[in-house]
């Protein structure tokens, strides 16, 4: 039967139309009934329904009959946007083919280039699918020009397809039968899978995500990890469909569930082996290779006794989301609480709001910062420091350096202006322009162009997407990569609120801008800071300089309302008794800090 499985997934750049096209899969193949099917059926999170992103990859199995002959069709739906890129490396390395989709009024999109790349490292068989053709905008010409040149091909292997109406359906179906090659492995063979991804629940514990390449396993059988060890009960095996639906056995070349009695998150690791007990002289699968987060943020509950809760939220949240990490901290002011790594602002925020939505706890979130690498003086080592509060003494720090990425942004040449000034303007720097050729000359307005630039990562959290978007009129995308620590010079800025310090304000910022950046921040505050009772004085200082400052009004109750007449001292006595319980107040004032003020300070700055 092994012949028969096909094992594939979709890449996209993001909005090009992944979700919408597993729609039709399910639709043609009859995996999810008519009366149940709707719109982004394989976005299992009401977050993903909400933004209309995908945020998890999501697997699915499908039964087809094409030509007399059944097929099982196994499809990984994975996300667009590059903060979660390792979703999609890891659901390369469960397939043996992918379609590629690119929409026809967008054509060939950053993230397009980028997962691309990940399918050629994996060579997997390419399927290229222009989709979106029914759009006015469409300009199907230039992008099978485009997706030509691009992947060495003729323009007649090119499916056009509209997702939306199911045009070319069909025609994608077939020639994943046809094209992408089935699995390899043999059922007879000791069993060895491969753990793309995993959950957890409450009462069958964890449930692992597997791709099976050689054996088979079924209810009652012992498996172990080979990483670590752990030994598990199988409780049930099964299939997507797309919820969890038991079979009688998983067996080589097939994607499935295995449902285990592992009770501790951290036995379970994605990328690992698995294996029989009996097995010997197993070899590792290849795995994945390690995440290295680049953008750091402290997590704290609000109630400080919720600790224990948070911990145990991240470690399920870890456990279905490989690239988070997180470590224990501890703040003076905010707890007990925990650094966290992501791969970008939205991968932060979309953390943040799955905890407080599947966990429901409010967070206090730290100014995001990116990871910075330092050398004393008085030490021949190199260490890293991941928030701006372990920022050394200046006196003793011998140098500072900080991560810098590659960046690539397509373009329409008529934009190629401004956005080469943007760049500049973040202190990027040039290497090279590539052009995507279409099927006229490059002189068309419509011809597309290939920036390459290096840039310090932190310049890219701040508005660099917003305001590229805005340079280009919503036409250009990019993607990065990390690639080299170098040498910046930067100081800590710090942040006052009612003239205490607010420790998770604090940030990090270049020199030559620290006084521009401490007045932004300082009339954001006062911006999205709630009014209280008293005057809220609001200022920005490195080491004891105060270098901007903004005063929030206070709140004015007229106590003399009640008065209708009578002499002036009255009035004065009241005012004057008014004036002493401000100052008062002001004594042991405390102003909240809502977690909205986080990430506005840091677009602003």
């Amino acid at each position: 039967m092994e012949n028969n499985i096909r094992n594939f997934c979709i890449i996209a750049h993001i909005d090009h139309g992944k979700s919408t096209m597993a729609d039709r899969f399910l639709e043609l193949t009859g995996t999810v009934s008519p009366d149940k099917l709707k719109p982004q059926m394989l976005d299992r999170m009401p977050l993903e329904r909400e933004r209309g992103i995908t945020i998890k990859l999501t697997p699915v199995t499908m039964n087809y009959k094409l030509n007399n002959q059944d097929y099982i069709l196994n499809l990984i739906d994975t996300p667009g946007h590059v903060d979660f890129s390792y979703e999609v490396s890891r659901s390369l390395a469960a397939v043996e083919g992918a379609i590629l989709l690119i929409d026809a009024s967008q054509g060939i999109q950053a993230q397009t280039l980028a997962n691309l790349y990940f399918a050629n490292e994996q060579n997997l068989k390419i399927i290229s699918v222009i989709n979106k053709i029914d759009l006015p905008s469409a300009d199907i010409e230039r992008t099978k020009a485009e997706v030509g040149s691009l992947l060495k091909i003729k323009e007649d292997e090119i499916i056009l397809a509209s997702a939306k109406r199911g045009d070319g359906v069909k025609e994608i179906l077939a020639r994943v039968i046809s094209d992408v090659p089935a699995p390899g492995g043999e059922k007879s063979k000791d069993l060895r899978g491969l753990i793309f991804d995993s959950i957890f629940d409450e009462y069958r514990g964890v449930i692992i995500f597997v791709r099976l390449i050689d054996g088979c396993v079924k209810r009652g059988d012992k498996i172990k990890m080979l990483s670590n060890g752990k030994v598990a009960t199988v409780l049930e095996v099964g299939i997507f469909k797309p919820d969890l639906t038991p079979n009688k056995e998983l067996s080589a070349g097939l994607i499935g569930y295995i449902a285990t009695d592992l009770k501790e998150i951290n036995d379970c690791r994605v990328g690992d082996t698995i294996t029989t007990i009996e097995g010997k002289d197993i070899k590792p699968l290849p795995g994945y290779r390690d995440i290295k987060p680049m953008v750091y943020a402290s997590l704290y509950p609000k109630e400080g006794n919720e600790a224990g809760r948070l911990r145990l939220a991240l470690e399920r949240l870890k456990l279905n989301d490989a690239s988070l990490i997180f470590e224990p901290e501890h703040s003076p002011v905010l707890g007990f609480g925990f650094r966290a790594g992501f791969l970008g602002l939205l991968h932060l925020d979309v953390v943040k709001e799955r905890i407080k939505r599947e966990y429901n706890l409010e967070l206090v979130i730290t100014a995001p910062s990116v990871v910075y690498k330092i050398k004393n003086k008085n030490s021949p080592d190199e260490f890293f420091i991941y928030s701006p509060l372990e920022l050394p003494d200046p006196s003793i720090i011998e140098h500072i350096k900080e991560p810098w990425v590659k960046l690539d942004i397509i373009v329409p040449v008529g934009y190629l202006g401004a956005i080469m000034e943007l760049a500049n303007n973040f202190r990027g720097n040039f290497i090279s322009l590539d052009y995507l050729f279409g099927h006229n000359a490059i002189k068309e307005e419509s011809q597309r162009a290939i920036l390459h630039y290096e840039a310090p990562l932190a310049m890219l959290l701040v508005d660099f997407y917003d305001k590229l978007k805005s340079a280009s009129a919503g036409y250009a995308s990019l993607s990065y990569e990390f690639f080299e620590f170098r040498p910046a010079q930067v100081v800590k800025l710090d942040i006052f609120v009612a003239e205490e310090k607010v420790e998770s304000l604090a940030t990090i910022v270049y020199e030559d801008t620290v006084q521009q950046v401490g007045r932004r921040i300082a009339e954001t505050l006062k911006e999205v800071l709630p009014r209280q009772m008293f005057e809220v004085k609001i200022q920005a200082a490195v080491g004891g300089k105060i270098i901007a400052s903004e005063r929030i009004s206070a709140m004015r109750k007229d106590v003399t309302a009640k008065l209708y007449g009578g002499d002036i001292t009255r009035k004065m006595k009241l005012l004057d008794k008014q004036k002493k319980r401000k100052k008062e107040m002001l004594k042991s004032a405390k102003v909240d800090i809502p977690p909205e003020a986080y990430l506005a300070v840091l677009r602003k700055k």
